[in-house]
């Protein structure tokens, strides 16, 4: 059953997304065109959806890319001092080779003026509304451990959005921010943006994923938390109120020390259901305007109902190896430093 389920679609769609595939008639035909569906997404004539647009840099742009090479040269100097294993040598030179590649593409769009792709829309979902999630929620969770009035009827209501199926969130949300005809259109005409056409705006757009993503994951991020700030040790704590510590102090040298491996894998487990978002972008923006909250998996996604199943494949494949080497990277990160230290 495991070979079925993982292995088979893996290879399936492996030889799909090495290959080009033609309806034709109520029949198909196949050719293998090895790598070329790849080539087309990263140098071709789909490097425009996949990159984004860039012709050249602006002085921001040159700055950002600067200040990202600088930084990953400060870290191989940092790595290269301590112990080397040619294991983890290779490891770190492919990731600093892609944080690099992705420094400067972020640098030759974003920050020159241009408009980047579905790679670093989904970059975008991951980094941003993965970060907000987990302090909101963090934050949260803090406030419902304390002895506060009340504090089981918000732990109930905090955790109501996660029941919620996205499709209903997305369809929620893109009433919400209807400024002229939604719930809401009196509270934005009162707020002077009435006329304003949020899904016409690419950044407006973006965010409002963002927060209807955030709004759903938060109390996923938050229930783990709270689980984990309930187990530290109350003797700790009492011992460093004793000791005159302030809030802050307990909560940096006690509380948090003790809840990073939960955080860690909360934020692990977030990231790799983040690269995944297609509900939301779908059903409130349709990818537009344009292709500016496209993700991948959209991408994808209209690619498959195009029939092209090649590029679908390959676009997916691509998805999966950014996903593994951000998580991969991540763990080496967070968890093997802490193990090290």
């Amino acid at each position: 059953m495991i070979l079925i389920f993982s292995i088979f679609p893996l290879v399936a769609s492996l030889i799909m997304a090495l290959s080009r595939i033609r309806f034709r008639g109520g029949t198909y035909n196949v050719r293998f065109v090895w790598f070329q569906n790849f080539e087309k997404q990263l140098f071709g004539s789909e490097q425009f959806h996949f990159l984004g647009t860039f012709s050249g840099l602006g002085l921001l742009g040159w700055t950002v890319g600067l200040a990202v090479t600088l930084l990953i040269a400060w870290l191989a100097v940092s790595y290269l001092r301590g112990p080397v294993t040619a294991v983890g040598l290779v490891g770190r030179l492919f990731t600093w080779g892609l944080s690099l590649g992705l420094g400067w593409l972020f640098a030759a769009t974003l920050f020159s003026g241009h408009s980047f792709g579905t790679l670093g829309t989904t970059l975008f979902y991951v980094f941003v509304g993965c970060g907000l999630q987990f302090v909101i929620g963090l934050a949260l969770a803090f406030l419902c451990s304390l002895p506060i009035r009340g504090r089981t009827f918000f732990r109930v209501v905090f955790f109501v959005p996660l029941m919620i199926t996205p499709i209903g969130v997305g369809y929620a949300f893109r009433m919400m921010a209807d400024t002229t005809k939604g719930p809401f259109s009196p509270v934005w005409q009162w707020a002077g943006l009435g006329d304003f056409a949020w899904a016409a705006d690419a950044w407006a757009a973006r965010f409002f994923i963002v927060i209807g993503d955030s709004w759903q994951w938060i109390p996923f991020i938050f229930v783990v938390m709270l689980a984990a700030l309930e187990s530290v040790p109350r003797d700790y704590v009492e011992a460093a109120q004793v000791d005159g510590a302030t809030s802050w102090e307990i909560f940096k040298d006690i509380t948090w020390p003790q809840v990073v491996p939960v955080a860690a894998t909360v934020l692990l487990i977030r990231v790799i259901e983040a690269f995944k978002i297609v509900d939301l972008p779908n059903i409130m923006t349709a990818g537009g305007p344009g292709i500016a909250t496209e993700s991948m998996t959209l991408h994808a996604l209209f690619a498959w109902r195009s029939l092209d199943l090649g590029q679908s494949a390959a676009v997916a494949y691509l998805l999966l190896f950014v996903t593994v080497v951000t998580c991969v990277s991540f763990f080496n990160l967070v968890v093997l430093r802490r193990v090290r230290a």
